[in-house]
């Protein structure tokens, strides 16, 4: 790596919640530049949120991205000639990224209704630790969990 890492920026609270994660989540869903069409697909998901459970709309994403978020994962370390899976901890902010994307991948990979919906379903299920998100959770875990054997190569 060349050069000195950029320094991380301060996100600045969406302007609804006043909250950082909710702006990363808007930040991630934005496409080309339209943070606008990005906010209002988050808010009429929370709002979705809030008339299908009766419950705090960050509540339920709180909870959702807790259940989403991995504690160990594989990477492949060649030793040998060899190509190991090694399982290893995800640092804290890795954790936090995974959770957003395969929560993100999960409500796109749903087809034939609103972005807004499939966000709030996606984030519904995943609270309740269930859901697509929640299944590429386990399975990495589960990779991890297999590979323990090879856990001596982590370093």
């Amino acid at each position: 790596m060349r050069g000195k890492q950029a320094p991380k920026r301060q996100l600045t609270p969406d302007p609804k919640f006043g909250n950082t994660n909710v702006t990363k989540l808007i930040n991630y869903i934005m496409l080309d530049g339209k943070k606008t069409t990005a906010q209002k697909v988050v808010y009429d998901a929370f709002d979705i949120m809030k008339e299908k459970t009766q419950q705090d709309p960050l509540d339920i994403f709180d909870k959702a991205l807790k259940n989403v978020m991995p504690s160990l994962e594989v990477k492949s370390k060649r030793v040998g000639g060899a190509n190991y899976q090694v399982p290893m901890s995800v640092r804290g902010e890795r954790r936090v990224v995974l959770a957003y994307r395969w929560i993100i991948k999960a409500a796109r990979s749903k087809k034939g209704r609103p972005m807004a919906q499939r966000l709030a379903a996606e984030l519904i299920a995943a609270s309740a630790g269930e859901g697509d998100a929640v299944k590429k959770r386990q399975d990495v875990q589960r990779m991890a969990e297999a590979n323990r054997a090879f856990a001596h190569f982590a370093r």
